[in-house]
């Protein structure tokens, strides 16, 4: 197969991810998560940087334990660190992968604010603000910046005290944005 065929083709592992995601969104949770968990245990912690990227971001979405939500947050963005430094190694594809960095943080951010941990929180949405300057204009970025702004917002008046909610992320959490 010519070179640039086998680049056009698709990444049948991105693929499966994206469908597990349909199922996910269509509203079976339980059962998206347990086929991510399929997923996660053929690639593995030493997989292909996107890949873990990808499936840890979506598997984030659904954990029922807050604390199990940052953890695969965390292990998204971890992924994340990596991927971009493979691909600064190869100087090809870098702005692609610091384009994950606003949503990733994001997601840090809120589950952080959700577990009542302020100062992480806001750490990591100042990062989400400084990566999301580099988003190209568009309904993505748009999107990424409001979902900033609105926990920015709820990060302020949380901490103004008996203005802010009585419980961590009583506002919601911003919608997730695709790497």
């Amino acid at each position: 197969m010519a070179k640039g065929q086998e680049q056009a083709a698709p990444d049948a592992v991105l693929t499966r991810i994206g469908q597990v995601a349909m199922l996910h969104h269509a509203g079976d949770r339980e059962e998206a998560r347990h086929r991510f968990l399929g997923l996660w245990a053929e690639i593995g912690e030493r997989g292909d940087a996107l890949h873990r990227c990808t499936l840890a971001h979506y598997l984030a979405d659904t954990q029922d334990d807050p604390e199990e939500e940052l953890a695969w947050d965390l292990r998204a963005l971890s992924a994340a660190e990596e991927l971009t430094d493979l691909l600064a190694d190869r100087h090809e594809g870098t702005p692609a992968a610091r384009a994950l960095y606003p949503s990733l943080h994001l997601n840090v951010a809120a589950d952080y604010d959700r577990l009542g941990h302020r100062e992480a929180a806001r750490l990591h949405l100042r990062r989400a603000r400084a990566a999301a300057e580099s988003l190209a204009p568009g309904r993505y970025g748009e999107g990424v910046r409001a979902s900033i702004e609105r926990l920015e917002l709820r990060l302020d008046r949380a901490g103004r005290g008996p203005d802010g909610p009585d419980r961590p992320g009583e506002w919601g959490r911003p919608p997730r944005q695709r790497p």
